[in-house]
């Protein structure tokens, strides 16, 4: 049954560690895997109310001989998925966290957007915005989140409430003891994972991150986040559906992927293996990327013996622009989630490369984002988060009274369609790299 937040401190400080020591091992596992996907099957359908990311099937992995020196690190943008602050441990979380009711009140944080006296809070933003790690990417969401609510007229029945390290509890109880009738957030994987163990007695929330695959949702608990899964099922179908001039167009459709070590990285070639066999290819041979001039000039033989239709990079920016030219004409995908704008001489590698790339990056002067205020950011990463606060106020707004069993909306960070009772899926545009500028891929040249 669910229960209050101010429950007792043993139950607290059990769950906290539980969910400390449980991120630890998916650490230590994510770090000593290996970077070839993992066996599996084809995706069951999910039960409702859960999450399902289902391990890919395995891929052959393909080392040339000359990478086996240790590869270069890649350099990725972070979906607000960066482990703890360093120097945070287990032993760090030893504060003595506020449990019963007088404390709660006495520990919760200002709201930075507080409702006039006499008017009631409709909609509460929960973000952890005194939080060093994600401090920035905390902002740009509020910022994207209170730009909407602003264009809505809604800013009188907005509040935010913003909480430092370990206090993700205490704003919660400040949310609902405000009266919101719905509550987003939170932003970070832990920090949800930690709301969803207490069971807590909330309204309708919108969490903006997902639990791990098979945990399930908590009552009127819902999921919207940039989701890099999401990309690689949009750029399986894209290939499926209509594949690159002169590749086949049956089952004997052949795809590689060139993918980075970063949990990230690993994550998105998973989800595009798993994908691409649920629709009937065959499994993808996996390369590690290597970016040494011998490593990738041993990976184009290699490549270049199997002559695939298709090849995945699961690389940022940077990677994708050293290992594109050693692909020769192979059709080459990627996420737009992982990439930051690059110099001109990074960019013309990278010309003809296809991604996946939100619409407010793609078309900022679409139609429907007309009454919605911009803001540069000199990042794509925290341009991408203030995309995605202007749509998690758009959908809170439709789950004020009644939460739909249907729902849609044009978003500014891709199609947003609820899915699985409390799921959103996310879909952003497939775009294609011409003369240094994103052009959406069906714009004829």
């Amino acid at each position: 049954m669910p229960t209050s937040i101010a429950g007792s401190n043993a139950v607290l400080r059990s769950a906290r560690v539980v969910a400390i020591v449980t991120a630890a091992l998916l650490g230590a596992c994510l770090v000593a895997s290996c970077a070839s996907v993992q066996p599996g099957g084809r995706a069951s359908s999910p039960a409702p109310g859960t999450i399902i990311s289902v391990p890919a099937p395995a891929a052959v992995a393909k080392a040339p001989a000359a990478a086996a020196q240790a590869s270069p690190q890649a350099t990725t943008t972070p979906l607000v998925e960066t482990p703890a602050p360093a120097g945070a441990t287990e032993g760090s979380v030893t504060a003595k966290p506020a449990t019963t009711p007088s404390e709660l009140a006495a520990a919760s944080p200002p709201a930075l957007a507080t409702s006039p006296q006499g008017v009631a809070t409709s909609i509460a933003l929960v973000l952890p915005l005194d939080v060093a790690a994600y401090a920035r990417a905390a902002d740009a969401v509020r910022e994207g989140f209170l730009a909407a609510a602003a264009s809505a007229g809604a800013l009188p029945t907005t509040r935010v409430f913003p909480y430092a390290e370990d206090g993700v509890l205490t704003a919660f109880e400040a949310a609902r003891t405000s009266g919101a009738r719905v509550i987003v957030g939170p932003l970070t994987r832990d920090d949800l994972k930690l709301v969803a163990t207490m069971a807590l007695e909330l309204p309708t929330t919108i969490a903006l991150n997902q639990l791990d695959e098979g945990t399930a949702m908590p009552q009127k608990l819902y999921s919207l986040s940039l989701s890099i899964e999401s990309d690689a099922k949009l750029i399986a179908r894209r290939i499926r559906a209509e594949p690159p001039p002169g590749a086949a167009s049956d089952t004997r459709l052949k795809v590689v992927i060139v993918g980075g070590q970063t949990p990230l990285l690993r994550r998105f070639a998973s989800a595009f293996a798993q994908d691409w066999t649920a629709l009937g290819g065959a499994v993808p041979d996996l390369y590690r990327f290597d970016g040494t001039p011998d490593a990738m000039a041993a990976m184009r033989r290699e490549i270049g013996k199997t002559a695939p239709d298709a090849a995945l990079l699961a690389l940022d920016g940077g990677s994708a622009a050293l290992a594109k030219p050693y692909l020769g004409t192979v059709p080459a995908y990627a996420s737009g989630l992982v990439f930051e704008p690059e110099s001109q001489a990074v960019v013309r590698d990278l010309d003809g490369l296809m991604l996946v790339e939100i619409p407010w990056i793609v078309d900022p002067n679409a139609l429907q984002f007309a009454t919605l205020p911009r803001r540069e950011f000199g990042s794509s990463a925290l341009t991408r988060l203030y995309a995605l606060g202007l749509d998690a106020f758009r959908v809170a707004q439709a789950f004020r009274e009644v939460a739909p069993e249907h729902f849609k909306l044009e978003g500014a960070s891709g199609t947003i369609t609820l899915v699985d009772g409390r799921h959103f899926v996310r879909e952003g545009t497939i775009v294609v790299f011409r003369e240094g500028r994103l052009t959406p891929l069906d714009v004829p040249r």
